[in-house]
């Protein structure tokens, strides 16, 4: 019989990447094996992202690119799901304009996709397996096999969905209400990482710091993270993401308490104007954000804290920006992720008056970038003389001849391959000889 393939092809954030390592496990339990190929493939599925129009469009296109493919092969399946498709007019688009998909299916159907793999099979009919959370809550199933990419580092969610309705966003559409693991099923999971040599834990929530609050017996974030620091073994927690109305003082203390807490926090701060922000629905002030920053670098001064911005909001004033940029210098992000406001249909921002123009947004993005490389390559370059612990992730993707590691704050290391070069997933020490923005260059020390 001849071996069946399945080609991934995951767009968007970690969430989607543990989703996916899910998805190739349950397809090799039905007797496929993952190729990189997607030529090679008898099923290719993308796992697509919808918190951008950019990350739409991309999967969009490159779902175009399969075409002939389907023409080659008319035996080729095709699939589609995750949060893109889970949005009722995406799903629609599907239908009408891209005929050679076969089949879709939603974010809250993932633990279904065994039995989605056996219908594609024996079906003739394409299938469409998408449904509001409303009318599918999405349950959380445990026991789902994994395929991780590394042995090293893991991915462990701990909580899906969202109840936090920042206008802009689309997550709580297409991911449902917040939903908490319980605890002891999440230690359970880590404990096994662990004693299997996993170095790197991170653990993924929309918003891990409302973890759970629902539960029958509730439990904070803080207290998971205390549990798992417990677990005998040498690695690292991290988590993502923070929201800052639910970062609290007992959160903070129990990182600096713990030396197994990567010292890094992603904190999204969004805009640095409070106007914004309250059109934004993000519940606090930056102010408050601010106080949160002081509060992290007064118990760990070497902490780094990185940001999410975005430009452009609608009705972002000159006045309103020069306040984000405001912010940048007050708070020194050691890394930020930014991006151009994208409107997502369905929320309520998308309905806002006073969208900024292209060229408006183009060189406010510009001044934000220029501003934060200078602060980037200025707390950097503290970095220089210092040994630092980082775990290797092996061969560098730009130079052979150098090795990739990231220290305990999160920082990219590149250092020349010594002759008893390192493997992905040993912890070594490096000292820093050079720093730029986005990365520090260093030395092996034996």
């Amino acid at each position: 019989m001849k071996e069946k393939k399945i080609y991934v092809n995951t767009f968007g954030c970690q969430q989607n990447e543990a989703d996916s390592e899910t998805l190739l496990a349950i397809a090799e339990s039905k007797g496929y094996k993952e190729t990189d190929r997607a030529e090679d493939a008898d099923l290719i599925l993308f796992n697509t992202c919808a918190v951008r129009e950019h990350a739409e469009l991309k999967a969009l296109s490159t779902t175009g690119a399969l075409k002939h493919l389907k023409a080659k092969n008319p035996n080729l399946k095709i699939g589609l799901c995750g949060c893109m498709v889970q949005q009722e007019h995406r799903a629609e688009d599907i239908r009408t304009k891209y005929p050679y998909v076969d089949f879709v299916f939603g974010t809250n159907k993932i633990s279904s996709f065994g039995d989605i793999l056996d219908r594609v099979e024996h079906s003739k009919k394409r299938l469409f397996l998408v449904e509001s959370y409303e009318k599918n809550p999405g349950k959380i199933c445990e026991g789902l096999p994994v395929k991780r990419k590394y042995p090293y580092r893991a991915y462990v969610s701990v909580m899906y969905g969202c109840n936090n309705f920042c206008t802009y966003c689309v997550v709580p559409y297409v991911r449902g209400r917040e939903r908490s693991r319980e605890k002891e099923s999440v230690l359970e999971e880590v404990r096994g990482l662990v004693q299997n040599g996993c170095k790197e834990i991170t653990l993924l929530g929309q918003n891990v710091n409302s973890y759970g609050k629902d539960l029958a017996a509730p439990v904070s974030f803080s207290r998971l993270l205390e549990e798992i620091c417990k677990i005998p073994g040498d690695f690292v927690v991290k988590f993502m993401t923070s929201h800052p109305k639910d970062a609290t003082e007992e959160l903070f203390d129990t990182i600096w308490k713990n030396p197994k807490c990567e010292r890094h926090f992603h904190l999204p701060l969004q805009a640095g104007s409070n106007e914004i922000l309250k059109k934004m629905n993000r519940k606090y002030s930056f102010e408050e954000y601010y106080a949160l920053v002081q509060s992290l670098r007064r118990r760990m001064p070497e902490i780094a804290i990185t940001t999410d911005i975005i430009v452009g909001f609608p009705g972002e004033s000159e006045e309103d920006f020069q306040r984000t940029l405001n912010a940048m210098e007050k708070c020194r992000f050691d890394g930020i992720f930014s991006f151009n406001y994208s409107p997502r249909k369905g929320t309520p921002a998308a309905k806002l008056p006073d969208r900024i123009p292209d060229e408006v947004l183009k060189d406010r993005m510009a001044r934000l970038l220029r501003l934060q490389e200078s602060i980037q390559t200025e707390k950097n370059r503290e970095m220089v003389g210092r040994t630092l612990r980082a775990l290797c992730e092996g061969e560098s993707k730009t130079d052979p001849r150098y090795l990739s590691a990231r220290s305990d704050s999160g920082r990219l290391i590149h250092f020349p391959k010594p002759e008893a070069a390192p493997s992905a997933g040993d912890y070594v020490a490096v000292k820093i000889t050079e720093a730029r923005s986005i990365m520090l260059f260093g030395e092996v020390v034996l």
